[in-house]
């Protein structure tokens, strides 16, 4: 069964374009040109990805991933005509998956779009691997669930496969550029800074005082490090 997209833009030349070439590579796609019909879209019908545009003439995207980010964790990337970093920070922050600034080529958009569905469907971990247990923190790579004292914590796809090479590689400190390699984010090659922010999304779950973490620590000038024993776990 072909996968489904919904794009979110109100620019229609554009839109249609989009959906053309990503039909021609074999996903059903929908199409919707405010954000509160996108929205309304995804309250009925189950989508594998979104493409959603920041400019919309009702809301904004940013306002249009929260709200669905309260109800579901579909794979969203974003589009914008702006190329500030502070936009892709926001749009990370608020539980993007992927970030591409306008005009892009169609083939990137394919791949991106590629790139967050196969981490969504966990690709890359095989189904069988048992949860990795760390104290009050479970990480299932089966189900691609994360729960702190019993209690599931929302991540978006990118954010579980990068903790997952960080827990599966407890003890060690990792680089950017290591962590790049282990979990094959395309919008890392792009927008470095994307993987701090990610980090402090997980954080914010995850630990007990994100400011003062215990589980995932910076190594100045190194990079991260997942740490084996975890002091509040004691």
């Amino acid at each position: 069964m072909a996968q489904r997209v919904l794009i979110v833009d109100d620019d229609e030349r554009l839109s249609a374009m989009v959906a053309d070439y990503l039909q021609a590579a074999g996903y059903d796609v929908d199409r919707r040109f405010t954000g509160g019909d996108g929205l309304a879209a995804l309250a009925r019908e189950t989508m594998d990805a979104v493409i959603l545009d920041i400019m919309l003439p009702d809301m904004d995207g940013f306002e249009v991933c929260r709200r669905l980010r309260t109800t579901s964790n579909v794979p969203v990337l974003m589009l914008t005509a702006r190329g500030d970093d502070m936009d892709r920070i926001i749009g990370l922050e608020i539980g993007a998956d992927d970030y591409l600034p306008k005009p892009f080529n169609p083939r990137e958009l394919l791949a991106r779009l590629k790139a967050i569905l196969r981490r969504s469907n966990g690709a890359n971990d095989p189904a069988a691997a048992p949860p990795l247990r760390f104290g009050r923190l479970e990480i299932d790579p089966a189900s691609r669930t994360v729960r702190l004292d019993g209690e599931e914590k929302p991540l978006t796809s990118y954010q579980f496969d990068l903790l997952l090479a960080l827990a599966r590689n407890a003890g060690r400190v990792m680089n950017r550029e290591r962590i790049m390699d282990l979990v094959k984010g395309e919008e890392l090659e792009a927008f470095d800074r994307s993987i701090d922010v990610h980090i402090s999304r997980i954080r914010a779950a995850i630990e007990n005082d994100a400011k003062h973490p215990r589980r995932i620590l910076t190594v100045r000038g190194a990079g991260y490090v997942f740490a084996k024993r975890q002091d509040e776990d004691k």
